[in-house]
């Protein structure tokens, strides 16, 4: 029972047809004949055929096989590399991260810590010193 044709789209349908024809003007600058690449790639002469009239019947397996075959499998990676509009719907639908407010810095509620008996500190010096530019004497 023959495989049912899928029904395409006509871009998709002429897509398929140049990617045929690319594949065919590869064999053929390789200077392969269709018996060669049959066999290397283990796929018959008609489905070969179908591959390079851009068939839609054709398995994927077998247009990997004949890339394969004719040293451009590294193109695969270049198929959906790029989703730009796939990028797009996944950024759309991300969450926005948002800050929390800043909060004013807390100071000690005990002051300034105290030096120990009989050590003099920069700020002990500077508060004396005002004392005596107010007149006030030290206490």
């Amino acid at each position: 029972m023959p495989a049912q044709a899928l029904p395409l789209y006509p871009r998709s349908a002429s897509e398929l047809r140049a990617l045929g024809a690319r594949l065919r003007d590869a064999r053929l600058r390789r200077r392969f004949p269709m018996a060669t690449v049959c066999a290397r790639a283990n796929i018959s002469r008609p489905t070969l055929y179908k591959i390079e009239t851009g068939d839609p019947t054709v398995t994927m397996g077998s247009y990997v096989q004949v890339l394969r075959v004719l040293g451009l499998e590294r193109d695969l990676g270049l198929i959906a590399k790029d989703d730009a509009l796939g990028r797009s719907l996944q950024d759309e639908s991300l969450p926005v991260r948002r800050r929390a407010p800043r909060q004013p810095a807390k100071r000690a509620a005990s002051g300034p810590a105290q030096a120990p008996e009989g050590a003099s500190s920069t700020a002990d010096a500077r508060e004396a010193s005002a004392r005596e530019d107010d007149g006030q004497g030290p206490r």
